[in-house]
């Protein structure tokens, strides 16, 4: 197998959670791109659809399924559709994820635990439900979407950062208890990256900007774009003795202290 070919997703099949737009849907289309089947789910029927028009565009053969990540039932069923109907599930990336902004004393102790059930508890249960058959075929990738805050705290964000935290230790255990299995359970951890959502943040003069240039070397913001390559590394043959590593792919902002004022 010459090296580009260990980069190949051909034949493969991957599921890319809340793949509806933004990250997800990126490193959706670059699994396409690199020859993968793609299937995504989404718990929005019209973001779903709106998803589903956006991969046509792209010339992507997407296949979208309306599901909820935390509902541990519902996900048995959904992954017993994928395989039925697509095929079975050689790529995992746990994608879906919410943030809830609210300083921790003002925080319910509902609002900690959803943030904690779709970003910690989904990959969990995704997990398990598609481990057993990457075990029966031999091999399997899973992918964990992580975050600068599986490193790093801030304020308003106590329970992403504690659920994001977890998830960088369900990547490594899972790598621990599943590697003999010829499975690669790996992390992204995307730095601060151009999405709709920021862009109210991104205007020339804004604090939250200026801040965010002066704390990474590569004194930009990152785009969906970066995180592509990085994603089908560890969905491909070029990642098989790569196993419980967290990549951080933000510009080297957790390797940097800051500009000296």
């Amino acid at each position: 197998m010459s090296i580009l070919e260990q980069f190949s997703l051909k034949g493969k099949t991957a599921l890319v959670t809340g793949a509806s737009h933004g990250i997800g849907m990126a490193i959706a289309k670059a699994f396409s791109q690199a020859g993968a089947t793609v299937v995504f789910n989404g718990n929005n029927r019209e973001l779903l659809e709106k998803g589903l028009k956006s991969y046509e565009a792209d010339g992507v053969k997407a296949h979208g399924y309306l599901c909820d990540v935390t509902d541990e039932n519902a996900v048995k069923k959904f992954i017993q559709k994928v395989e039925s109907e697509v095929a079975p599930i050689d790529i995992l990336v746990n994608n879906a994820g919410i943030i809830k902004r609210i300083p921790m004393c003002d925080m319910t102790a509902d609002e900690f635990r959803r943030v904690v059930d779709v970003d910690l508890n989904g990959p969990f249960i995704m997990s398990k439900a598609v481990i057993p058959g990457m075990i029966q075929r031999g091999h399997g990738k899973i992918i964990n979407i992580c975050s600068m805050m599986s490193e790093l705290g801030r304020e308003t964000v106590s329970a992403y950062a504690a659920a994001k935290g977890g998830l960088k230790m369900l990547t490594r255990n899972i790598a621990s208890e599943y590697g003999q299995y010829n499975i690669q359970c790996n992390g992204i951890g995307p730095g601060y990256i151009e999405t709709p959502q920021t862009a109210p943040l991104r205007t020339p003069n804004h604090p939250f900007n200026k801040f965010i240039i002066s704390r990474t070397p590569a004194a930009r913001w990152g785009t969906t774009g970066d995180l592509q390559g990085p994603a089908v590394f560890l969905a491909s043959d070029a990642s098989n003795f790569v196993n419980g590593h967290i990549l951080y792919v933000d510009g080297g902002i957790l390797a940097y202290i800051g500009k000296q004022p």
